[in-house]
């Protein structure tokens, strides 16, 4: 069975940068389960699975546009460190979320001074092309349980209530 929409996708991973830095993996853990075009994975990456089958391996480069983006500067903003004042164990790697324009956000702090913090709204993998190695272990129709949920459901369903 090929790999379109709606089918049920578990894969093994691998992720590297462009100068084959190794960022993430399933190889020693749990693989990846998927319902393929509901947009859970980065779009570079879903369509390259397209018409694969169950024990292909392969690699794909996926530009930075189109994984999570270009970064953009105007998501790092330096603001007053009164603004989190509620916030305990403020410091440099701590996400927080924040209301934007755009609605709720995740944000990571990058920079924390005695008045100010400064944080940053770009995905920490924005502007990096991306190198994957994937294995295909099991392509399925999806269930229609799994489909109206949007997500795969391991044996005896997904363990949670969607009432």
């Amino acid at each position: 069975m090929k790999i379109s929409e709606n089918k049920v996708v578990v894969l093994h991973y691998a992720v590297s940068d462009s100068e084959d830095t190794l960022i993430d993996s399933s190889y020693d853990h749990s693989p990846l389960s998927i319902i393929h075009g509901t947009g859970y994975l980065i779009p570079g990456l879903e369509d390259a699975l397209t018409d694969h089958v169950v024990d292909d391996k392969f690699e794909v480069e996926v530009s930075a546009e189109n994984a999570y983006g270009d970064r953009h500067d105007e998501f790092v903003q330096t603001v007053p460190k009164s603004m989190f004042e509620s916030v305990e164990d403020l410091a440099v790697g701590s996400q927080l979320r924040a209301t934007t324009d755009d609605g709720e956000q995740t944000v990571i702090v990058i920079d924390v001074t005695e008045d100010e913090i400064t944080v940053d709204g770009n995905h920490p993998l924005a502007g990096i092309d991306l190198k994957f190695d994937v294995e295909i272990l099991e392509v399925r129709d999806a269930t229609e349980d799994e489909l109206k949920h949007g997500h795969v459901h391991g044996e005896g369903g997904c363990g949670h209530n969607h009432d």
